[in-house]
């Protein structure tokens, strides 16, 4: 297993064991207030256990070579694992909706609602800090995975800052409906969260284009662009887990030898992998230049000019991305 996997492995195994003290500590918060909104709240602690074990198991897939069945290797897993985990999301969603209605027909006494607002408080803050880290870490390394395992662990913060509040008033006023009313909103953040999180999934599944990266990646090309580099188009990036598949035309001086054209291809995946640093996986076609090319073309000796040069094209999102040439 690559270096690189087996940091993202022992990472995942950290927020399981995470997941199952947490848990832990949420139902004892649960035993000790008898509330139907830190019920909730441990509910959904199963979730992430469950999910942390599917994703430790997708982690170890991904990390399989390429082979002939599979000749983009096994990385999209990830996105499985991650659309699975934001079902889960929904699933406890809908229970904590039940629950709370629930809990309007048949009201109950909350009990110690302060100890309650204490832990809930802690998990919260353990919550939000595991849960930063693996957005950072998952952004960093481009896994979906990591990043959907990050924000559904904020979205508990989210949730605990709510208990906090609610398990407060109730101490003061003695309101216990609050505690289902709080319930009943919790519930819908998660289906909020479980919904972006399935969505997300899907859109890798089916390669929608991540189009915050590709702008990363055309602001790399302008700042190091070189000269020869005249144009560039048809732009595609594909995601499989953490690695990125990119697909590009790249118009070259057509009097360059195959040898010169293809060190500019290698120097194009040089930059990205450097600047990125990333798992990067180029298919770059060479284009030769044309007569038109030269009214774009920043080469400045090149006894082939037909035209001077009247514009030099910044890329764009807009301009890089259609299969065709540019024009003025």
């Amino acid at each position: 297993m690559p270096e690189q996997m087996q940091r993202k492995v022992r990472i995942m195994q950290l927020v399981l064991l995470f997941s199952i003290a947490l848990m832990a500590l949420k139902f004892l918060a649960w035993y000790l207030t008898d509330s139907n909104a830190i019920l909730t709240d441990a509910f959904e602690s199963i979730v992430n256990v469950v999910a942390g074990t599917f994703a430790m198991f997708s982690m170890m897939y991904a990390a399989r070579p390429r082979d002939d069945n599979h000749p983009y290797g096994h990385g999209k897993i990830e996105f499985v694992s991650a659309g699975f985990e934001g079902a889960l999301v929904l699933l406890a969603g809908c229970f904590i909706f039940y629950e709370s209605i629930m809990g309007f027909i048949n009201p109950h006494e909350i009990t110690q609602p302060i100890v309650g607002a204490w832990l809930s408080a802690a998990s919260g803050f353990l919550n939000f800090v595991m849960g930063y880290f693996l957005v950072r870490r998952g952004r960093k390394q481009h896994s979906s995975l990591m990043e959907a395992n990050g924000k559904h662990l904020i979205s508990d913060t989210v949730s605990s800052i709510g208990l906090v509040g609610g398990m407060i008033l109730i101490h003061f006023t003695g309101v216990t409906w609050i505690d289902n009313g709080l319930a009943l909103v919790l519930a819908v953040y998660l289906f909020y969260t479980g919904y972006k999180i399935v969505r997300e999934s899907l859109a890798n599944l089916l390669d929608e284009q991540d189009i915050e990266k590709i702008e990363q990646l055309v602001v790399i090309l302008n700042e190091k662009r070189r000269s020869v580099w005249i144009d560039m188009h048809n732009f595609r990036v594909l995601k499989y887990g953490s690695m990125l598949h990119v697909d590009a035309h790249i118009t070259l001086p057509w009097y360059q030898s195959l040898e010169e054209s293809h060190a500019e291809v290698e120097a194009v995946q040089h930059l990205m992998e450097q600047e990125m640093g990333a798992e990067m996986e180029f298919f770059i076609h060479a284009d030769p230049c044309i007569e038109f090319s030269c009214r774009v073309c920043p080469v400045e000796i090149c006894a082939h000019r037909k035209h001077a040069m009247e514009k030099r094209l910044q890329w764009t999102t807009d301009n890089i991305l259609p299969d065709r040439k540019h024009v003025l």
